[in-house]
């Protein structure tokens, strides 16, 4: 069987659209629509339900699709494993939000200098997100908050963060905790740090960049936990009060990972690289 053919049959099913599964492939619509015509004459059935709007899968199409991902994922973890057999063509990172202020650029630059030939590109997430992603081999390595769990997922290099809770200057104090999301690790590491001090009251504020993150804390609208190196970036060191949290009641490390499977061709490249803030 045409694993192309299956790549088509996936980017539509997903989709429920002709139309819009050739949008994502770059192919025309007539090209996507003759090559499902082909895989349904191959296979003896139909795969699709032809409504106005779109298309939905048959029973029969319902069954191959995940069998049909399955096997689109793995054709393509071998052509990524093919094209990096002698040298590292190309290497897709993933990279937290957080980190995005702190290491992402110094570790472009350093990877552009050393390795000048090597195709790079980028996916920003939150970390659950990233391992996601990971897991499913659609990036080679990733920035994440906290060293993984995930049994396929190992660790090629750990950074220290300076963590520091951060209140206003001059208001009064407010418990309010401010912070990116939900699924953001120094959001749920003030929670723990309040459990640390015995609070259990206060409200949650939740903004989605940091900058205003400290703009609101400066403002006296609540009190939230960076790393000193964001808050430095943002200028915000002399604007408001801050205390280091021993990481001991607190440790947010953002971690350098990798498949166990899918080892990079410069891991021992990766695993020593500096990349101090």
């Amino acid at each position: 069987m045409d694993s192309n053919l299956l790549k088509i049959f996936v980017a539509v099913a997903k989709k429920n659209s002709i139309s819009l599964g050739a949008k994502k492939l770059k192919f025309t619509q007539t090209n996507v629509s003759l090559r499902i015509k082909q895989l349904e004459k191959n296979l003896g059935f139909d795969l699709f339900h032809r409504i106005p709007k779109g298309v939905l899968l048959t029973k029969e199409g319902e069954k191959l699709l995940p069998l049909a991902i399955e096997i689109v994922d793995k054709v393509n973890e071998a052509q990524r494993k093919i094209k990096n057999i002698k040298k590292q063509d190309s290497l897709i990172i993933a990279s937290t939000y957080s980190n995005t202020k702190i290491r992402l650029i110094p570790f472009l630059k350093k990877l552009n200098l050393d390795y000048p030939n090597t195709k790079l590109e980028l996916v920003t997430n939150n970390t659950v997100n990233i391992k996601k992603l990971l897991v499913e081999y659609k990036v080679d390595v990733a920035f994440i908050n906290n060293e993984p769990k995930h049994e396929d997922v190992i660790l090629l290099k750990r950074f220290e963060n300076e963590l520091l809770y951060v209140e206003s200057k001059n208001k009064n104090k407010n418990n309010t905790l401010i912070g990116h999301q939900d699924v953001c690790a120094f959001f749920n590491g003030l929670k723990k740090y309040y459990s640390h001090l015995g609070i259990e009251d206060y409200e949650v504020l939740e903004l989605a960049n940091f900058e205003v993150i400290l703009a609101c804390v400066e403002l006296g609208m609540g009190c939230t936990l960076l790393p000193k190196s964001i808050v430095k970036k943002y200028g915000y060191l002399s604007k408001v009060k801050t205390i280091k949290i021993d990481n001991k009641i607190v440790d947010i490390p953002t971690c350098l990972v990798c498949r166990k499977d899918n080892l990079p061709k410069i891991s021992n490249y990766l695993k020593s690289i500096n990349l101090d803030t």
